[in-house]
């Protein structure tokens, strides 16, 4: 069996001395007026985001936030695994590995750790469980990557997390993910029925069926958020799943371009008025955008959609109790009905008055409410 090492984040000085004389070398493009967001990001903002990414912004911060969590990788099917592993001090505490999607990363869930691993220390209501947290960058992603060789799936990265958790000694545990991270998550739940006890999903796509014609406009309505992010909001997903490697060259390049990239997301899929910081910290956006910079990883994590759309096909059905948090701002708005004909093990579905497809980092309190409920129901294992 492989070692598990501690692994402490130490970016030396020169890749920050690199990255700010990009940035003062930035060659910026001409702009439209009065477009808004519509062409794309807006220079002005880009612009005053990017001089706060490099005058007022301090990665060593945020270097030492990430490192305040106990860090390890592990080398699982060849690939350098990296992940977080937060024990609760609570002795029935519930295993769950929790998976980010792209463009997130690990700094998606750093608002979470404390109330899910200890409950009584956050004001947490008598009775609601606590967690051990698995929390890994997906392989391609942040400190797991780059891949080096192709095949990264969906299955395979979720046979790769089942085996993580039997070497950490989980028997039985839970499984989190919205976004990548919800499809991986039902892929573990399939891959190890065995030890997977319940799955918890804070994004679902539902696709019209032909035997239910009785829709109503609310469900209508919703399956029409798919339409628009399929003509509208998808052109990065079918860049990534094509043509990965050609993308990038400019985003390994340019941190400017990387950070556009990004930033575009927490604009469209959050709960966002005009700038993405009226829905998530502008550090917290900053330092997710420093993971995929700071490692190189802009083309292995787009590899994952290219790998991805070369392996789809029909799965299994889970057999585990699933519970879907929706949350109205997310890219995509699932149908309840359509959910339980494909999930008949579905047991619980909230509808969020607030947030987007980036939930843990956006509302962390109702994020974790939901996990702990769902997960109170599911006990004893």
């Amino acid at each position: 069996m492989s070692e598990i090492d501690p692994f402490r984040i130490d970016i030396p000085q020169s890749q920050l001395d690199d990255l700010h004389a990009r940035l003062d070398l930035t060659r910026w493009p001409d702009e439209l007026p009065g477009t808004g967001w519509d062409y794309g990001v807006p220079l002005d903002y880009l612009r005053e985001l990017t001089e706060y990414w490099r005058h007022g912004y301090d990665w060593r911060v945020h270097e030492q936030r990430l490192n305040s969590f106990p860090q390890f990788t592990t080398e699982i099917d060849g690939q350098h695994l990296h992940f977080l592993h937060i024990r609760s001090l609570e002795p029935d505490a519930v295993p769950l590995i929790m998976t980010h999607g792209w463009p997130g990363s690990i700094v998606e869930f750093l608002d979470v750790i404390g109330p899910l691993t200890d409950p009584s220390g956050h004001g947490a209501p008598e009775g609601s469980p606590a967690f051990h947290l698995v929390l890994p960058s997906i392989p391609g992603y942040g400190f797991s990557g780059p891949t080096r060789e192709t095949g990264w799936n969906v299955n395979r990265i979720a046979t790769a997390f089942a085996e993580l958790m039997r070497r950490l000694g989980y028997d039985r545990y839970g499984v989190q993910g919205g976004d990548w991270g919800s499809a991986i998550s039902q892929a573990i739940a399939i891959a190890d029925p065995a030890h997977v006890h319940a799955v918890h999903l804070n994004m679902l796509i539902t696709r019209p069926d032909p035997e239910v014609t009785d829709l109503t406009e609310e469900e209508l309505a919703k399956l029409a958020t798919l339409n628009r992010y399929q003509d509208e909001l998808s052109g990065y997903m079918k860049i990534q799943s094509t043509r990965p490697q050609t993308l990038s060259y400019g985003l390994t390049d340019s941190p400017v371009g990387q950070l556009a990239w990004i930033a575009e997301k927490f604009k469209e899929w959050t709960d966002s008025k005009s700038v993405p910081e009226d829905a998530v910290d502008r550090d917290h956006l900053l330092t997710n955008v420093m993971l995929y910079w700071l490692t190189g990883t802009a083309g292995s994590s787009a590899r994952l959609y290219y790998e991805s759309a070369r392996s789809w096909g029909s799965q299994p059905p889970l057999t585990q109790p699933l519970a879907v948090a929706v949350f109205p701002h997310d890219l995509t708005q699932p149908v309840r009905r359509l959910a339980q004909k494909q999930f008949p093990t579905l047991t619980r579905w909230t509808e969020m008055p607030r947030g987007g497809h980036f939930a843990a980092m956006e509302e962390p309190d109702l994020f974790v409410s939901d996990v702990r409920n769902f997960f109170r129901d599911q006990l004893p294992m």
